[in-house]
């Protein structure tokens, strides 16, 4: 993800999803947020859910260290283990919904969020893809074009090797990007005033 302010510019993915979407609406007259899909599933990494058994687990740390809450949709997706984890194809569908509505581009990362980690529905599934577009007033068929448009998935993937060379190795990571350099902001459990209180300080002129 990434956020870039209007004087300055950043790029996001480490916070949690509220404290980013606060924090985004807080500062909408000073900044302009790109939201970045990174690549971790993706290639020979592609696998069924089940090929992963570390993930319930890594789900309970993550639980206890943000406070987030996985669904029962995804809980049961996880049992029966046969839902391919893609980064490519969720990749390619933020960016399918994204072009027709780029300014909600958080809106609705956050959607596909939830339609896999709550609702347990394969971001693989155009169907997936049409129902977040039309809970979010996008034309579903426009939606659904864009995603089988080759164009989709390449610029979906040039995201992945743009986060490789910021030297992304987590997400979500906030990352501002200013005339000095690149800097990331925050970690995971940072709240938004928290957030807001780091670009304040990269923003302040130079005494």
């Amino acid at each position: 993800m990434s956020v870039s302010p209007t004087r300055s510019t950043p790029t996001a993915a480490g916070a949690t999803a509220s404290a980013l979407h606060a924090f985004a609406a807080a500062n909408a007259h000073r900044i302009e947020l790109r939201v970045l899909s990174g690549g971790l599933f993706t290639g020979s990494r592609a696998l069924p859910v089940s090929a992963y058994p570390h993930v319930p687990e890594a789900n309970r740390r993550i639980a206890q260290l943000t406070g987030v809450t996985f669904g029962d949709g995804y809980r049961r997706a996880l049992a029966e283990g046969s839902a391919v984890m893609d980064s490519t194809d969720a990749a390619t569908a933020l960016t399918a919904l994204r072009r027709h509505a780029p300014a909600r581009a958080l809106e609705l990362a956050g959607a596909l969020q939830r339609a896999w980690y709550v609702d347990g529905r394969s971001l693989s599934n155009p169907d997936v893809h049409r129902a977040v577009a039309a809970e979010h007033g996008l034309d579903t068929d426009a939606v659904a074009a864009s995603y089988r448009d080759p164009a989709t998935r390449t610029e979906a993937e040039s995201e992945f090797r743009e986060l490789r060379r910021l030297g992304v190795d987590a997400c979500p990571t906030l990352l501002l990007h200013t005339p000095t350099g690149v800097h990331r902001l925050g970690g995971p459990v940072t709240s938004a005033a928290q957030l807001t209180d780091a670009l304040d300080k990269h923003l302040a002129p130079v005494a």
